[in-house]
């Protein structure tokens, strides 16, 4: 972010200050990490200044009189909300957009324009300290996404039947003029859109059980990309490309393509922006090759990411050796719960290294995972592993034992020590 800033121009402070208030705002945002006792926000309380949160003062400011498209969901929020908002460029809509990443086809993570769209990435994470409901409740959708929905951030749910909830009261902000866009293969987001307001416009692959609206068949992977046939209400539209891997993408397409089409995007254009989809930061983006070896970051962090991750990596380099580096980040990856799911998630490459809990000192003896024992659950597996806790430990034994064609595979959605451009170096060197 201090790099978008200074290539914007716009000032920023490199440290919490109260100094900092000293030009009286008409109005701060205090963002969800910030917490009481942070020194800034209590010279915002105590000096009485308006206050407000990013998600209502995105809602106030940019949302009000446009048509909404929000993109919900555990999985697959970044690459469906950018794909859309491609999907509107391409036909001519020019949207307005928010993301949580860089669209490679923008160069940018959002866009204000004066279209009466507005296609946003609808978080379900927590609002602010003195809000603490999801962000997404804010958006007020009229094309409402939901990819799916599996139990994530242990750390602001108490449980699956309050995360269920929160997704439920964001079904019920759509109007009934509006469209719920649900992925099939999400038995809780199915079992959700039968209370929706509005229509739903159902979305899945062959094996999604009774047929979904927006339907895929016939898969194909190959070194471009994936092909697949098309189908909306059991009617065939051909073949559509896409520059993506993995099954999971393909119904990310199909989100992106069913919401594009309730605001009439036309079905070549729909076509063309899918072809031409050029991704977003962190999503299988090769950061380097050095000798054969490519390093290749993903924001992976849930059990089921990190499976469709490694998964995809197979597709668009089949036959090539996976070495996949996770750092458990997230807290909900860290909780002793998700250790099996990791486990078999990991399962699914030659070679695994685990790093170290993030933050390990936020669990109590039995709540954290036990990086030692799953890597010997995995190593029982038949599987290659290692736990190095510290970066540099990995980065050594990774390289050590690198072999041309390997694919080096970094799953975390965190900086991770700079790991990469430590791998990458060393590899030159």
């Amino acid at each position: 972010m201090s790099t978008l800033l200074e290539s914007m121009d716009i000032p920023y402070a490199p440290r919490f200050d109260p100094a900092n208030l000293d030009a009286a705002p008409d109005v701060v945002v205090v963002g969800n990490a910030i917490s009481r006792g942070n020194p800034e926000l209590e010279a915002v309380l105590d000096r009485g200044l308006r206050y407000t949160s990013a998600a209502r003062l995105v809602r106030d400011e940019f949302l009000e009189g446009r048509h909404v498209l929000a993109v919900a969901g555990t999985h697959g929020k970044t690459t469906t909300s950018a794909l859309l908002a491609w999907i509107l460029e391409a036909a001519g809509l020019k949207p307005s957009f928010l993301v949580g990443g860089v669209c490679r086809n923008f160069g940018t993570s959002f866009r204000l324009t004066d279209s009466d769209y507005f296609v946003i990435e609808a978080d379900e994470y927590d609002t602010a300290y003195f809000d603490k409901g999801p962000k997404m409740w804010h958006y007020r959708p009229r094309t409402a996404v939901v990819t799916n929905v599996e139990f994530d951030h242990a750390d602001i749910y108490r449980d699956a039947e309050a995360y269920r909830f929160a997704f439920a009261r964001f079904i019920n902000l759509i109007p009934r003029t509006g469209t719920l866009v649900t992925g099939w293969s999400s038995p809780v987001a199915r079992a959700l859109s039968e209370a929706s307001p509005a229509p739903v416009a159902s979305f899945g692959l062959e094996a999604s059980g009774s047929h979904p609206r927006w339907l895929a068949t016939d898969i194909e992977s190959g070194p471009e990309g994936t092909e697949f046939a098309l189908f909306h209400d059991q009617e065939p539209l051909g073949s559509v490309r896409t520059p993506l891997w993995g099954a999971f993408n393909v119904e990310n397409c199909l989100a992106a393509i069913a919401a594009g089409h309730t605001v009439g995007a036309d079905l070549e254009a729909i076509r063309s922006a899918v072809r031409t989809f050029e991704s977003v930061g962190r999503r299988l983006e090769i950061r380097g090759e050095v000798g054969g070896v490519t390093v290749i970051d993903d924001f992976a962090h849930h059990p089921t990411a990190v499976r469709g991750a490694i998964a995809a990596a197979r597709e668009r380099f089949p036959g090539r050796r996976v070495v996949a580096i996770f750092e458990p980040r997230s807290y909900t990856a860290q909780r002793k719960e998700s250790q099996e799911a990791i486990r078999e998630s990991l399962r699914g490459a030659d070679r695994v290294v685990l790093a170290g809990l993030f933050h390990p000192e936020r669990y109590e003896g039995g709540t954290g995972m036990d990086p030692e024992a799953l890597v010997r659950s995995l190593q029982s597996d038949g599987v290659v592993a290692d736990y190095l806790p510290e970066v540099d430990r990995i980065v050594d034994t990774v390289v050590s034992e690198a072999l041309p064609s390997d694919l080096v595979l970094v799953l975390s959605n965190g900086g991770f020590g700079g790991i990469h451009e430590k791998l990458l170096d060393r590899l030159k060197h």
